[in-house]
Formats: structure tokens, sequence, C-alpha cells
């Protein structure tokens, strides 16, 4: 199928979503978020025997890629839902990217989060300015805690994956990776990014086949979590057999989206493992060759290439480090490897 046909039957995939939907994300974002450098180092190319090209969305606004897609599907609401306000429910990353997008509109935003959570988490959502509600995961359910808050008080609800808006906000991740990219007169071969419900690397592959089509896309999860690899085997949402474990639980979420799905399998998307063992290694990689913090999770597409999961030698490679929101014992760990 030539390649204009694939992009608008991705287009068409899913209402709301595609390149039009990206750019136009990529305009309300502007001077709110943070246009993330692209890394280089000679070192890591002689390494694997390539240009590595890493996104470094772990120097984002609250440290991860979460925050655009929040703020987009934030801004693109009626006058009258934003000053009514925001919920999500996340123990980590999009927690924290919807209460910074929050304080960037004005708006109220509450965030569901389990009683468990780190308390540098909790604390990082109420610096934004964020209301957090605790539950006991044990005995309740997120969803339905987020519900009651959203009848009570008339708010609306921004997931963290399975959105049009968000998927559109994440995408402006592989804008500026191309115009970057461009900047540096190299033409990528092969793009790696992270994946758990599949927004990012739905909005990424997007992004990046409509400006240079002919990529190798691959996507990245956690060994034993690829649950979006077997989603695009089988054509149906695929879950994750046991919750959500192991050092990169940043992208083992329970199941893949729907929406992402439909969007990837318009692409050619190959899906790759990684290890925990090989995510430390990639963290303590980035952080001796590139200067940068990335957590395990935000480690796994760095992790691929450096373990040799792509063909590689001689080729642009791009990668997304998408977070760097470690815990320090975790990092300690991956230094001490």
């Amino acid at each position: 199928m030539p390649a204009s046909h694939i992009h608008a039957a991705a287009h068409a995939a899913v209402p709301g979503f595609g390149i039009d939907a990206i750019h136009e994300a990529a305009r309300r974002l502007t001077g709110h978020v943070v246009r993330t450098p692209l890394l280089n180092s000679p070192m890591l190319d002689d390494l694997v025997g390539a240009r590595v090209l890493v996104k470094a969305e772990c120097l984002q606004l609250t440290g991860s890629f979460k925050v655009r897609g929040a703020l987009n599907a934030l801004l693109a609401l009626e006058e009258d839902a934003r000053r009514a306000g925001i919920v999500a429910y996340s123990a980590g990353n999009h927690g924290q990217g919807v209460a910074a997008a929050a304080r960037l509109a004005g708006c109220p935003a509450v965030i569901v989060m389990p009683s468990t959570a780190p308390r540098i988490k909790v604390d990082n959502c109420r610096w934004w300015g964020a209301e957090t509600v605790l539950y006991d995961a044990r005995t309740e359910d997120r969803e339905e805690v987020a519900r009651k808050i959203i009848e009570e008080r008339g708010m609306t609800l921004i997931p963290p994956f399975d959105d049009p808006r968000v998927m559109a906000g994440q995408g402006t991740v592989g804008l500026e990776l191309a115009e970057q990219a461009r900047e540096l007169g190299l033409t990528p071969d092969t793009v790696l990014v992270n994946c758990s419900g599949g927004g990012l690397a739905a909005g990424v592959i997007t992004a990046l086949d409509d400006a240079l089509p002919g990529l190798a896309n691959h996507i990245v999860e956690p060994a034993g979590f690829d649950k979006m690899a077997r989603s695009l085997a089988t054509g149906r949402v695929c879950a994750n057999p046991h919750p959500p474990g192991g050092l990169m639980d940043a992208i083992s979420g329970p199941a893949a989206g729907a929406r992402p799905l439909a969007v990837l399998r318009h692409h050619d998307v190959t899906g790759l493992t990684v290890t925990d063992e090989e995510a430390l290694a990639a963290m303590a990689t980035a952080h001796r060759l590139l200067k940068i913090v990335i957590e395990p999770g935000g480690a796994a597409s760095l992790a691929a290439l450096l373990s040799g999961k792509v063909d590689a030698r001689g080729k642009v490679v791009a990668l997304v480090a998408s977070g760097g929101n470690v815990d320090p014992a975790v990092y300690l760990r991956a230094l001490a490897d």
C-alpha cells in the first residue's frame, strides 16, 4: 500500500486523531512545554556502531512526556469544562503531568492515587496545585473513586493514553524529533519508543511516519509485560497476565489502549522486550555518556539498542528517553551494577 494511503488509513482509525491533530496540539502547546533536546554522544555511537539520537523527554516538565498529552487534552476542552476542572487516576508520571497541565491552564485538578504511592509523587502533585485523593487499592477501584468525583463536581477525566487528544499531544515528541534531526542534517532509519498503553508510541510513530516515511518502527516493552506486541499480533486488546511489577513499572500497565492499538496496527511496527537488568545497564550508560537521568521504563528503548535487539550498525537510530522520575535507591543500583 502506498505510504499516503497508509497515513490516511491511520488517520481514519481513530476519530479526532491523526497528523493534523498532532500539528494542532503543537500549536496549543507552544510556549507551555519544553522543546526537549535531541542528544548525541560520539562514544555511544561508537559503542553500537550507529548514529544515535536520544529525545530527552526526561528533561520535560515533571520529568516525563506526560504533560504534553494532558495539557493538549485540557486546552481542547470547552471553557466551562475547563473551569470545572479535571481528574486523573495515576500513581506516577500521568498524575504529575495532569497536575502540571492544570496549573499551566489555571484550572482545578484532582489526582486519585493509591495510599501506597511514594510520598514524593504525592507531594509533587500537590506542589503543582492539585488536590490528591488517596484510596486503598486492596478494597477500592480507582476508576470508581474518580467517577464519584466527576459526578459530584462536574469535572472531566483526562485518561492516561486511550484518548485522541492525549495521543496527539504525545505525538508532538515525534514532530520535534523530526525537526531536530533535519536541523542536524540527519534522516533516521529506525525509531524505538517505550510503550505501555501506547499513547506515546501511537503519537510519535504517526508523526514520524508522516515526516520520514519508511522508518523501521519499534515499540519496546518489559519482558513478560508485552501486552501491546501481543495486541498487535492478535488484533485485539490484550492485558498483562499479572499485576504491574518489576523495575519498569512505568511501562508495565495492565492493558493496551484500544485507540493506540488501532493506530499502531496501521503502521509496520515491531515489538521488542527488555529485562530489568538491561534497563539498569541502559540507565548507567545514559548517565555516563549522555549525562542524563532516566528511570527504568524510560530507558527501555536505549536498553533494546544496547542489548542488540535491533540491527543498528551503520544506521541512524532515534529513540525516546520518556521519563526520569526514578527512586534514588534504584538509580544507585543502576550505577553500581
